[in-house]
């Protein structure tokens, strides 16, 4: 029998392949949950009445944290169930903010595939864009991860 909703496998994967995630719109649900489960009660986040009179931003802010989070989530779930071993490094930058009710998707693309030295594993390095429904990148990050090959 068939088993499905499998991640990619490392050697289905080529540097240079491009792919992107669903959407996923953050709620204030989305926004309250995350910072009582991660300790970020900071005021930007809790206090709604903040960026109007500190005049830092605008709309209600959201941790790039929540956004990296979520987009890893989509990840998980569309790429690496049964065959994402281990995320081994990430970098990330935030290049604007993001807030309650923006919608973000995931744009992924490879830029390195080779072979572990033992076993049937593979280290993916990607480049992954954090992207919102005004097509504005608001987070691009690293990742380099140990990926499953085929039995």
């Amino acid at each position: 029998m068939e088993y499905v909703g499998l991640g990619l496998f490392w050697t289905d994967l080529k540097v240079g392949q491009k792919f992107r995630t669903i959407n996923r719109t953050i709620t204030e649900a989305d926004l309250v949950n995350f910072i009582n489960a991660t300790g970020m009660v900071e005021m930007i986040f809790t206090d709604v009445t903040f960026s109007e009179q500190h005049g830092a931003m605008r709309g209600r802010p959201v941790p790039g944290a929540l956004c990296y989070c979520f987009v890893e989530g989509l990840l998980v779930q569309a790429t690496m169930q049964h065959t994402g071993l281990a995320m081994l490094e990430s970098t990330i930058k935030v290049h604007a903010p993001t807030n309650v009710g923006d919608t973000i998707h995931g744009e992924v693309e490879v830029t390195a595939v080779r072979p572990t030295s033992k076993g049937n594993r593979g280290i993916v390095t990607t480049i992954n864009s954090i992207v919102n429904q005004r097509n504005e990148v608001v987070i691009t990050y690293n990742v380099t991860r140990m990926m499953a090959g085929r039995s």
